[in-house]
């Protein structure tokens, strides 16, 4: 890289990270975003807007471009890169490389995590049980700090990376070989990102090309990629069989990675319900892979709590549970939320990023109470509910002119559109009865994130009294 000259495309937190380490490394560094300019020319860079770059020869230039996850392999500056025979990395290749070069010291080993659904849990999981091993370890990639910084710190040095990668880091990282990897499950999410499924499911499977891959049996797509690669190690709700981890009389056992050891009972596995012990298999298995004891994993899954966002009951008021599981992004992660409850007032919408919510409205129909809209892509749920749940009462917060959808009145800002929803789905709600917010889609045409979208509920939630629970 000396006195090379790399571009990077985007300036969000993986990109930021880049420059130090290219500065150590004496590379030219030009970024070119579509917004961020302004603080990358005030920390002394080169940069370039995308379209002054394809106006001229001026790629011709770089050695290496590295694009930020967000950006599609679409993107036009990305496509004539790759047709100009320039490298094109993601942030992840690029820390991969810096590793393997030992520019940081010894290579370390690295515990990827992807799936649609469960990556930050199963990866905080694993960070607890590799520290309840006393491995010097980190949690980085999507959870913690960037992988680069992690690779840079020297105190304390960490042996292990527990790396959270999403299909758009994957796809941007073909040269990645994981000490171990595993994939919880693929549905559909990110389509319009990576052009439909096949392509989505080809990028996770990067995870699997290291000395161990791991993926979760129970899931159909997962499980066919398992069956790729010979050796793949397996995981499942139900008894194991021999070369897989699993559940028996009420333990999770592994059968893989030794002989019918018992590694904790699933009692103690937080969150509880299917998802969590699945989550909890996926992290003992990346473990067990590299040596962890048994007792070890007991202790990390012990003392591990789950993050904000996930399944998180807010308050219980009149016998009515409000669950803010905001991270629930997508139909699958939606789907396996409603699933712990029988009866549920449903909080939904947003992006739906392509995906479809047929299939997931059919299998909760008989559990749904009332159901409550928000957000761009309200009518696709409203017309699934309409076709799969037509007893079930649907109001639209905010804009819509669906047929036969209730609408309350449109609000001007995103904490008073939750907020009315808030309270309409109490309405519905009766004791015993889950307010869930499980939005099955993606936050950004309303929040800044998910964790704003689940503030926002939360602090909805508590703002409620009395007279906004009675049922009309």
């Amino acid at each position: 890289m000396a006195g090379r000259e790399v571009l990077v495309a985007g300036w969000g937190i993986s990109a930021r990270a880049l420059v130090e380490p290219l500065q150590e490394l004496d590379a030219q560094i030009c970024v070119t975003s579509g917004s961020g300019l302004a603080d990358a020319a005030g920390r002394g860079l080169a940069t370039a807007t995308p379209d002054d770059l394809l106006a001229s020869d001026a790629l011709a230039r770089f050695a290496l471009v590295i694009t930020s996850p967000g950006w599609p392999p679409t993107s036009p500056l990305l496509v004539a890169a790759a047709e100009a025979g320039i490298p094109v990395w993601g942030d992840v290749e690029f820390s991969w490389q810096v590793d393997q070069a030992e520019i940081y010291g010894p290579v370390r080993r690295w515990l990827v995590v992807t799936g649609t659904n469960g990556k930050t849990t199963t990866t905080a999981m694993l960070a607890s049980i590799l520290e309840a091993a006393n491995i010097p370890s980190e949690a980085c990639g999507n959870i913690g700090i960037p992988i680069l910084e992690a690779l840079r710190r020297s105190e304390p040095r960490a042996e292990v990376l527990a790396v959270e990668l999403s299909s758009f880091q994957l796809r941007w990282a073909p040269s990645v070989r994981p000490e171990a990897g595993v994939v919880l499950n693929i549905a559909e999410d990110h389509l319009d990102w990576h052009g439909g499924m096949e392509p989505y499911i080809e990028a996770k499977a990067r995870a699997l090309t290291g000395k161990v891959g791991i993926v979760g049996l129970d899931d159909a797509n997962a499980a066919a990629l398992g069956k790729r690669k010979r050796g793949t190690v397996g995981f499942r709700l139900g008894e194991p069989e021999e070369g897989e981890l699993g559940v028996w009389g009420g333990q999770l056992l592994d059968r893989a990675f030794g002989d019918d050891e018992v590694l904790a009972p699933v009692s103690e596995i937080n969150p509880p319900g299917p998802a969590g012990v699945m989550d909890a298999l996926a992290a003992a298995a990346l473990a067990r892979s590299i040596g962890v004891a048994p007792s070890a994993v007991r202790n990390g899954l012990r003392n591990f709590s789950v993050g904000p966002h996930r399944a998180t009951l807010v308050r219980t008021m009149d016998g009515i549970q409000f669950v803010d599981d905001s991270k629930a992004t997508n139909p699958h992660a939606a789907r396996s939320s409603i699933l712990a409850h029988s009866r549920v007032v449903w909080v939904a919408g947003g992006l739906l990023k392509g995906a479809s919510v047929d299939e997931l409205v059919a299998e909760i129909a008989d559990r749904l109470v009332g159901v409550v809209l928000i957000g761009r892509d309200a009518s696709e749920f409203a017309q699934a509910l309409a076709r799969h749940a037509p007893d079930v009462p649907v109001v639209r917060v905010g804009a819509g002119d669906d047929a036969g959808v209730s609408k309350a009145p449109t609000h001007p800002d995103p904490d008073a559109i939750m907020a009315a929803a808030v309270t309409l789905a109490a309405r519905f709600a009766s004791s015993g009865d889950t307010v869930l917010l499980a939005p099955a889609a993606a936050s950004l045409d309303m929040f800044t994130d998910y964790g704003h979208r689940g503030d926002s509920f939360a602090d909805a939630v508590r703002a409620l009294s009395g007279p906004d629970v009675a049922r009309r």
